[in-house]
């Protein structure tokens, strides 16, 4: 564990580029260090456990299991769920200590560990598919990007690794830092914060942008753009968010890092076979988006996006609950990060071992015995383990 502290810079740049930060600070020391002395502290074993979340559908085991008093049911305190702008502001507040239990970018969570050393592990999928490239009304395939910019959430998101390999597929070539060019096939990709996409589309200054909903399905309600392709038609049942601990919270409160997943796993459990319910909750007070742009993101039809669907029977346009997290996706995850253009520090990608990076980051232990309490894994329609990759651009 490295002994000095991430810049905030750093954050930044693996996060959201330009976007504003919210003015945290650092605290004094490394991330272990300050951590350690967090748990030592007075109250620390009482302190209501800290939740992040940005505002979007991808939030919502965490935000149900509050809403719901599933935490309560499991003796965990929790504190009530901040709500942050960007990933840039969540990353950073996660990594500084002032939360202790985000929704996170899944490649976010690999550069908090490798890049900054920070003290932090994935516990379980928060989420699977959700997200979509969504572009303006005039752009009927995605060749038509030519020349366009696209806006992103992260560099260090699954929606640049997945919507590179679609551009690179279509004959584009994505760019930083510079004009694109329809001549040369380009496509220039802007970091950007999820709520300030769609008002950059309906303005013209981008053509296009790859985020998590409700943003897709708000863009459709206003008639500002359309879905042209859902994420998880794309790479099947991929793992966009996933839910992290700080180290301290699962070695120095052992008891509340186990309850709080198990209320986490019973809400995604709840969320997914009770989809109009959970809009409702997620309206009222967590999310800004209106109750019928939130339940159509929860409830897409096949149907009505065929174009957006090249594969049907994966249901790639529905958002699920599936917390088990497979060590397949890690490794190829990383191998995709290893491919991808960021305008970001990428140095901790070399020589790093896919096995090694779920192994290190991943801890299974608590949403296992969590998963087996509500029922097992037939419960979120899953039959095993292991499984294999599936993803065509």
């Amino acid at each position: 564990m490295s002994t000095g502290r991430p810049s905030r810079r750093a954050v930044l740049q693996g996060g959201a580029g330009a976007v504003a930060l919210t003015g945290l600070g650092w605290g004094a020391g490394s991330l272990y260090a300050g951590s350690q002395r967090e748990a030592q502290g007075a109250g620390a074993s009482s302190r209501p456990v800290r939740i992040g979340y940005l505002p979007i559908t991808d939030a919502s085991p965490l935000l149900v299991a509050h809403a719901n008093g599933y935490y309560d049911d499991a003796a965990v305190p929790v504190a009530d769920p901040v709500l942050f702008r960007s990933w840039a502001s969540l990353s950073e507040a996660f990594v500084a200590g002032k939360v202790d239990a985000i929704h996170m970018l899944m490649p976010m969570a690999l550069y908090m560990r490798y890049g900054l050393r920070a003290d932090v592990r994935i516990t379980a999928w928060n989420h699977t598919n959700g997200s979509s490239l969504t572009v303006r009304p005039d752009i009927a395939e995605i060749a038509d990007l030519a020349g366009e910019s696209v806006a992103i959430p992260a560099w260090w998101s699954i929606h640049n690794v997945v919507v590179q390999k679609m551009l690179r597929v279509a004959g584009l070539t994505p760019v930083m830092r510079e004009t694109p060019s329809a001549q040369r096939r380009t496509v220039s990709l802007l970091p950007m914060a999820p709520a300030d996409m769609l008002p950059a589309l309906n303005n013209g200054v981008i053509g296009g942008y790859v985020v998590a909903d409700p943003f897709n399905a708000a863009a459709e309600a206003r008639g500002v753009g359309h879905i042209h392709r859902f994420l998880g038609d794309v790479w099947r049942d991929h793992a966009c968010c996933v839910t992290m601990m700080r180290g301290e919270l699962i070695r120095n409160r052992p008891d509340h890092a186990a309850g709080f997943m198990d209320a986490l796993v019973r809400a995604q459990a709840w969320a997914r076979q009770n989809r109009p319910e959970t809009a409702a909750l997620l309206a009222g007070g967590y999310l800004p988006q209106p109750k019928p742009v939130i339940l159509r993101a929860l409830t897409y039809q096949a149907a009505e996006h065929q174009d957006a669907l090249h594969h049907p029977a994966w249901h790639g346009e529905r958002l699920d609950f599936r917390p088990y997290p497979y060590a397949s996706f890690t490794e190829e995850l990383v191998r995709a990060m290893q491919e991808t253009v960021v305008d970001a520090p990428a140095g901790f990608l070399d020589g790093l071992d896919p096995g090694a990076a779920h192994r290190e980051l991943v801890d299974d232990t608590l949403v296992t015995r969590s998963i087996e309490k509500v029922g097992g894994l037939g419960v979120f329609g899953l039959t095993g383990t292991t499984r294999t990759e599936e993803i065509t651009p």
